[in-house]
Protein backbone atom coordinates (compact mmCIF):
# COMPACT_ATOMS: atom_id res chain seq x y z
CA UNK A 1 0.00 0.00 0.00
CA UNK A 2 1.17 3.52 -0.78
CA UNK A 3 1.73 5.91 2.07
CA UNK A 4 1.39 9.68 2.33
CA UNK A 5 4.34 11.69 3.62
CA UNK A 6 4.42 15.27 4.88
CA UNK A 7 4.29 17.79 2.01
CA UNK A 8 4.86 14.94 -0.45
CA UNK A 9 1.71 13.00 -1.30
CA UNK A 10 2.42 9.51 -2.57
CA UNK A 11 1.82 8.63 -6.18
CA UNK A 12 -1.53 6.98 -6.83
CA UNK A 13 -2.05 3.40 -7.84
CA UNK A 14 -2.64 2.91 -11.54
CA UNK A 15 -6.39 2.56 -10.95
CA UNK A 16 -6.54 6.36 -10.53
CA UNK A 17 -4.70 7.26 -13.73
CA UNK A 18 -7.76 8.86 -15.36
CA UNK A 19 -8.29 11.48 -12.69
CA UNK A 20 -5.32 12.20 -10.40
CA UNK A 21 -1.63 11.46 -9.86
CA UNK A 22 -1.26 11.98 -6.09
CA UNK A 23 -3.18 10.50 -3.20
CA UNK A 24 -5.41 12.21 -0.66
CA UNK A 25 -7.04 10.85 2.49
CA UNK A 26 -10.10 9.56 0.62
CA UNK A 27 -8.02 7.70 -1.95
CA UNK A 28 -5.88 6.17 0.79
CA UNK A 29 -9.03 4.96 2.57
CA UNK A 30 -10.39 3.46 -0.65
CA UNK A 31 -7.04 1.76 -1.29
CA UNK A 32 -7.26 0.26 2.19
CA UNK A 33 -10.62 -1.23 1.21
CA UNK A 34 -8.89 -2.81 -1.79
CA UNK A 35 -6.18 -4.28 0.41
CA UNK A 36 -8.82 -5.80 2.65
CA UNK A 37 -10.46 -7.72 -0.23
CA UNK A 38 -7.28 -8.68 -2.11
CA UNK A 39 -6.55 -10.74 -4.07
CA UNK A 40 -9.22 -9.39 -6.38
CA UNK A 41 -11.43 -11.74 -8.35
CA UNK A 42 -10.88 -11.38 -12.13
CA UNK A 43 -14.36 -9.93 -12.64
CA UNK A 44 -13.82 -7.33 -9.92
CA UNK A 45 -10.52 -6.32 -11.53
CA UNK A 46 -12.26 -5.92 -14.88
CA UNK A 47 -14.87 -3.63 -13.34
CA UNK A 48 -12.21 -1.51 -11.62
CA UNK A 49 -10.36 -1.24 -14.92
CA UNK A 50 -13.58 0.00 -16.55
CA UNK A 51 -13.77 2.73 -13.90
CA UNK A 52 -10.15 3.62 -14.72
CA UNK A 53 -11.20 4.14 -18.35
CA UNK A 54 -14.18 6.38 -17.55
CA UNK A 55 -14.08 9.82 -19.19
CA UNK A 56 -16.89 12.16 -18.17
CA UNK A 57 -16.15 14.34 -21.20
CA UNK A 58 -17.24 11.43 -23.42
CA UNK A 59 -20.56 11.80 -25.21
CA UNK A 60 -21.71 8.46 -23.69
CA UNK A 61 -20.44 9.13 -20.15
CA UNK A 62 -23.87 8.69 -18.57
CA UNK A 63 -24.33 5.30 -20.22
CA UNK A 64 -20.79 4.31 -19.23
CA UNK A 65 -21.58 5.00 -15.56
CA UNK A 66 -24.82 3.00 -15.80
CA UNK A 67 -22.88 0.04 -17.24
CA UNK A 68 -20.42 0.20 -14.37
CA UNK A 69 -23.25 0.24 -11.82
CA UNK A 70 -24.81 -2.86 -13.41
CA UNK A 71 -21.42 -4.56 -13.42
CA UNK A 72 -20.99 -3.86 -9.71
CA UNK A 73 -24.19 -5.80 -9.08
CA UNK A 74 -23.22 -8.75 -11.30
CA UNK A 75 -19.57 -8.92 -10.25
CA UNK A 76 -18.16 -8.82 -13.78
CA UNK A 77 -18.31 -6.86 -17.04
CA UNK A 78 -17.85 -7.42 -20.74
CA UNK A 79 -17.96 -3.68 -21.48
CA UNK A 80 -15.07 -1.44 -22.40
CA UNK A 81 -13.18 -0.03 -25.36
CA UNK A 82 -13.19 -2.29 -28.39
CA UNK A 83 -16.15 -4.41 -27.27
CA UNK A 84 -18.69 -3.14 -29.81
CA UNK A 85 -19.73 -5.93 -32.22
CA UNK A 86 -18.06 -5.90 -35.62
CA UNK A 87 -20.00 -3.80 -38.10
CA UNK A 88 -21.99 -1.98 -35.40
CA UNK A 89 -21.93 1.79 -35.25
CA UNK A 90 -23.23 4.54 -33.00
CA UNK A 91 -25.68 7.15 -34.36
CA UNK A 92 -23.28 9.96 -33.45
CA UNK A 93 -20.86 8.57 -36.03
CA UNK A 94 -23.14 10.11 -38.66
CA UNK A 95 -22.19 13.50 -37.22
CA UNK A 96 -18.48 12.70 -37.54
CA UNK A 97 -18.85 11.39 -41.08
CA UNK A 98 -20.93 14.41 -42.06
CA UNK A 99 -18.20 16.67 -40.69
CA UNK A 100 -15.61 14.91 -42.87
CA UNK A 101 -17.87 15.13 -45.93
CA UNK A 102 -18.64 18.82 -45.40
CA UNK A 103 -15.01 19.80 -44.81
CA UNK A 104 -13.75 17.62 -47.67
CA UNK A 105 -16.24 19.29 -49.99
CA UNK A 106 -14.97 22.72 -48.97
CA UNK A 107 -11.35 21.68 -49.52
CA UNK A 108 -12.36 20.41 -52.97
CA UNK A 109 -13.69 23.84 -53.86
CA UNK A 110 -17.43 23.39 -53.35
CA UNK A 111 -19.21 26.72 -52.74
CA UNK A 112 -20.29 27.13 -49.13
CA UNK A 113 -23.99 27.33 -49.95
CA UNK A 114 -23.97 24.22 -52.16
CA UNK A 115 -23.31 21.64 -49.42
CA UNK A 116 -26.73 20.33 -48.38
CA UNK A 117 -25.71 18.58 -45.17
CA UNK A 118 -25.78 19.21 -41.44
CA UNK A 119 -23.21 18.37 -38.79
CA UNK A 120 -25.22 17.58 -35.71
CA UNK A 121 -27.59 20.53 -35.39
CA UNK A 122 -25.44 22.89 -37.50
CA UNK A 123 -26.16 23.40 -41.22
CA UNK A 124 -23.04 22.98 -43.33
CA UNK A 125 -23.29 26.52 -44.65
CA UNK A 126 -23.24 27.92 -41.11
CA UNK A 127 -20.10 26.00 -40.22
CA UNK A 128 -18.27 26.65 -43.48
CA UNK A 129 -19.21 30.30 -43.38
CA UNK A 130 -16.95 30.64 -40.36
CA UNK A 131 -13.91 29.91 -42.55
CA UNK A 132 -14.15 33.09 -44.63
CA UNK A 133 -12.22 33.42 -47.92
CA UNK A 134 -10.34 30.32 -49.02
CA UNK A 135 -6.52 30.17 -48.77
CA UNK A 136 -3.85 27.44 -48.97
CA UNK A 137 -3.15 27.79 -45.24
CA UNK A 138 -6.82 27.35 -44.34
CA UNK A 139 -7.13 24.32 -46.60
CA UNK A 140 -4.08 22.75 -44.93
CA UNK A 141 -5.54 23.39 -41.48
CA UNK A 142 -8.95 22.00 -42.44
CA UNK A 143 -7.27 18.87 -43.83
CA UNK A 144 -5.75 18.36 -40.38
CA UNK A 145 -9.24 18.50 -38.84
CA UNK A 146 -10.47 15.92 -41.37
CA UNK A 147 -7.58 13.61 -40.55
CA UNK A 148 -8.13 14.10 -36.83
CA UNK A 149 -11.77 13.05 -37.21
CA UNK A 150 -11.19 10.23 -39.69
CA UNK A 151 -8.63 8.58 -37.45
CA UNK A 152 -11.16 8.42 -34.64
CA UNK A 153 -13.77 6.68 -36.77
CA UNK A 154 -11.25 4.31 -38.36
CA UNK A 155 -11.53 5.84 -41.84
CA UNK A 156 -8.92 4.24 -44.14
CA UNK A 157 -6.76 6.13 -46.58
CA UNK A 158 -5.84 9.24 -44.59
CA UNK A 159 -2.61 10.92 -45.65
CA UNK A 160 -0.55 9.80 -42.67
CA UNK A 161 -2.22 6.42 -42.07
CA UNK A 162 1.03 4.62 -42.89
CA UNK A 163 2.73 6.63 -40.14
CA UNK A 164 0.25 5.39 -37.56
CA UNK A 165 -2.71 7.70 -38.09
CA UNK A 166 -3.16 11.37 -37.29
CA UNK A 167 0.11 13.08 -36.44
CA UNK A 168 -0.43 15.65 -33.63
CA UNK A 169 0.58 19.17 -34.54
CA UNK A 170 1.73 20.13 -31.06
CA UNK A 171 0.49 17.81 -28.31
CA UNK A 172 2.48 14.60 -27.82
CA UNK A 173 2.44 11.88 -25.20
CA UNK A 174 0.32 8.90 -24.35
CA UNK A 175 -2.34 7.90 -21.85
CA UNK A 176 -2.89 10.89 -19.55
CA UNK A 177 0.58 12.40 -19.85
CA UNK A 178 1.06 15.12 -22.42
CA UNK A 179 3.68 17.62 -23.47
CA UNK A 180 4.19 20.03 -26.35
CA UNK A 181 6.67 19.43 -29.15
CA UNK A 182 9.09 22.19 -30.07
CA UNK A 183 9.79 21.41 -33.72
CA UNK A 184 7.74 20.59 -36.79
CA UNK A 185 6.86 16.88 -37.12
CA UNK A 186 8.61 15.15 -40.01
CA UNK A 187 5.30 14.42 -41.72
CA UNK A 188 4.58 18.16 -42.02
CA UNK A 189 8.06 19.37 -42.99
CA UNK A 190 6.93 20.03 -46.58
CA UNK A 191 4.56 22.64 -45.17
CA UNK A 192 6.58 23.73 -42.14
CA UNK A 193 5.46 27.32 -42.65
CA UNK A 194 1.80 26.27 -42.37
CA UNK A 195 2.63 24.26 -39.24
CA UNK A 196 4.41 27.25 -37.70
CA UNK A 197 1.53 29.62 -38.48
CA UNK A 198 -0.96 27.16 -36.96
CA UNK A 199 1.11 26.86 -33.78
CA UNK A 200 1.41 30.64 -33.52
CA UNK A 201 -2.30 31.35 -34.11
CA UNK A 202 -3.82 32.17 -30.74
CA UNK A 203 -7.31 31.52 -29.37
CA UNK A 204 -8.45 34.04 -26.75
CA UNK A 205 -10.49 31.77 -24.53
CA UNK A 206 -12.05 31.59 -21.07
CA UNK A 207 -11.23 28.94 -18.51
CA UNK A 208 -14.05 28.66 -16.02
CA UNK A 209 -13.19 29.34 -12.39
CA UNK A 210 -13.30 26.93 -9.49
CA UNK A 211 -16.47 25.77 -7.86
CA UNK A 212 -17.17 27.08 -4.37
CA UNK A 213 -17.53 23.37 -3.67
CA UNK A 214 -17.16 20.35 -5.95
CA UNK A 215 -20.74 20.77 -7.13
CA UNK A 216 -21.35 24.39 -6.13
CA UNK A 217 -21.81 27.52 -8.22
CA UNK A 218 -19.35 28.52 -10.90
CA UNK A 219 -16.79 31.16 -10.09
CA UNK A 220 -15.59 33.78 -12.54
CA UNK A 221 -13.82 32.75 -15.70
CA UNK A 222 -10.17 33.51 -16.34
CA UNK A 223 -8.95 34.72 -19.71
CA UNK A 224 -6.44 32.34 -21.22
CA UNK A 225 -4.68 31.72 -24.52
CA UNK A 226 -4.59 28.51 -26.58
CA UNK A 227 -2.71 27.60 -29.72
CA UNK A 228 -4.84 26.67 -32.72
CA UNK A 229 -2.56 23.63 -33.08
CA UNK A 230 -3.56 22.45 -29.61
CA UNK A 231 -7.24 23.01 -30.39
CA UNK A 232 -7.00 20.86 -33.54
CA UNK A 233 -5.07 18.15 -31.69
CA UNK A 234 -7.74 18.11 -28.98
CA UNK A 235 -10.72 18.16 -31.33
CA UNK A 236 -11.85 14.71 -30.23
CA UNK A 237 -15.05 13.60 -32.02
CA UNK A 238 -16.07 11.55 -28.96
CA UNK A 239 -16.32 14.71 -26.85
CA UNK A 240 -19.83 15.79 -25.83
CA UNK A 241 -19.22 19.29 -27.28
CA UNK A 242 -17.63 18.20 -30.56
CA UNK A 243 -19.86 20.22 -32.89
CA UNK A 244 -19.44 23.44 -30.91
CA UNK A 245 -15.69 22.83 -30.66
CA UNK A 246 -15.56 22.27 -34.41
CA UNK A 247 -17.40 25.54 -35.04
CA UNK A 248 -15.01 27.37 -32.70
CA UNK A 249 -11.91 25.96 -34.42
CA UNK A 250 -13.27 26.80 -37.88
CA UNK A 251 -13.94 30.33 -36.65
CA UNK A 252 -10.34 30.69 -35.48
CA UNK A 253 -9.09 29.41 -38.84
CA UNK A 254 -11.34 32.03 -40.44
CA UNK A 255 -9.75 34.81 -38.39
CA UNK A 256 -11.97 35.07 -35.29
CA UNK A 257 -9.81 34.33 -32.19
CA UNK A 258 -12.76 34.63 -29.76
CA UNK A 259 -14.91 31.48 -29.43
CA UNK A 260 -18.61 32.10 -28.92
CA UNK A 261 -18.51 29.75 -25.93
CA UNK A 262 -15.56 28.71 -23.75
CA UNK A 263 -13.60 26.00 -25.53
CA UNK A 264 -14.12 22.59 -23.94
CA UNK A 265 -11.96 19.55 -24.69
CA UNK A 266 -11.05 16.58 -22.52
CA UNK A 267 -11.15 17.89 -18.94
CA UNK A 268 -10.88 21.54 -19.98
CA UNK A 269 -14.02 23.46 -18.97
CA UNK A 270 -15.69 20.20 -17.99
CA UNK A 271 -17.87 22.34 -15.74
CA UNK A 272 -19.98 22.99 -18.86
CA UNK A 273 -20.76 19.28 -19.27
CA UNK A 274 -24.48 18.50 -19.67
CA UNK A 275 -24.13 15.51 -17.30
CA UNK A 276 -22.90 17.65 -14.41
CA UNK A 277 -26.15 17.66 -12.43
CA UNK A 278 -26.78 14.00 -13.21
CA UNK A 279 -23.31 13.11 -11.90
CA UNK A 280 -24.04 15.00 -8.70
CA UNK A 281 -26.99 12.66 -8.10
CA UNK A 282 -24.93 9.61 -9.10
CA UNK A 283 -22.19 10.60 -6.66
CA UNK A 284 -24.64 11.01 -3.79
CA UNK A 285 -26.30 7.68 -4.59
CA UNK A 286 -22.96 5.87 -4.61
CA UNK A 287 -22.10 7.34 -1.23
CA UNK A 288 -25.41 6.15 0.24
CA UNK A 289 -24.69 2.66 -1.14
CA UNK A 290 -21.13 2.62 0.21
CA UNK A 291 -22.22 3.70 3.68
CA UNK A 292 -25.25 1.39 3.65
CA UNK A 293 -27.53 4.32 4.57
CA UNK A 294 -31.29 4.51 4.02
CA UNK A 295 -32.10 6.27 0.72
CA UNK A 296 -33.14 9.93 0.86
CA UNK A 297 -34.84 12.31 -1.55
CA UNK A 298 -31.59 13.04 -3.43
CA UNK A 299 -30.92 9.40 -4.33
CA UNK A 300 -31.55 7.99 -7.79
CA UNK A 301 -33.67 4.94 -6.87
CA UNK A 302 -33.09 3.14 -10.18
CA UNK A 303 -29.34 3.54 -9.89
CA UNK A 304 -29.36 2.41 -6.27
CA UNK A 305 -31.36 -0.69 -7.19
CA UNK A 306 -29.02 -1.46 -10.09
CA UNK A 307 -26.05 -1.64 -7.70
CA UNK A 308 -27.50 -4.73 -6.01
CA UNK A 309 -26.93 -5.73 -2.39
CA UNK A 310 -23.96 -4.07 -0.65
CA UNK A 311 -20.81 -6.19 -0.37
CA UNK A 312 -17.21 -5.33 0.41
CA UNK A 313 -16.24 -5.70 -3.25
CA UNK A 314 -19.25 -3.71 -4.42
CA UNK A 315 -18.69 -0.92 -1.93
CA UNK A 316 -15.00 -0.65 -2.88
CA UNK A 317 -15.95 -0.37 -6.54
CA UNK A 318 -18.74 2.12 -5.82
CA UNK A 319 -16.41 4.24 -3.69
CA UNK A 320 -13.83 4.18 -6.49
CA UNK A 321 -16.46 5.26 -9.03
CA UNK A 322 -17.75 8.04 -6.77
CA UNK A 323 -14.28 9.44 -6.13
CA UNK A 324 -13.40 9.24 -9.85
CA UNK A 325 -16.54 11.17 -10.77
CA UNK A 326 -15.90 13.90 -8.20
CA UNK A 327 -12.26 14.26 -9.16
CA UNK A 328 -13.02 14.49 -12.88
CA UNK A 329 -15.87 16.96 -12.47
CA UNK A 330 -13.61 19.20 -10.37
CA UNK A 331 -10.65 19.24 -12.80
Amino acid sequence: MTEETDNNPAACRSWWRNCVVATDSEILAIDQLEDAISPLAPGVSRIRELISMLELCHHKAERWVANIASAIASGDTAKGLGTRPAGASHPVERTWRSACAVLSGWCAGCPVGSVDLSVGDRPAGELLGRLGPRSPLKEWQVHRIIERTREHIGWPGSQHEAAGGYVPLLEVGREYQSMQRTDCPEQYREHADFWQQTVQTRILDTELGDYHSVYGDLGYGEQTVLSLATAIDMLWPCHWDYVQNLESVLGVIGGDPNPRRPFAFCARNIKLSPVRECMKTVSHTLQVFCQDRPPDDDVDPELLASLGEPSRQGQWLAASLDKTIRLQMDL
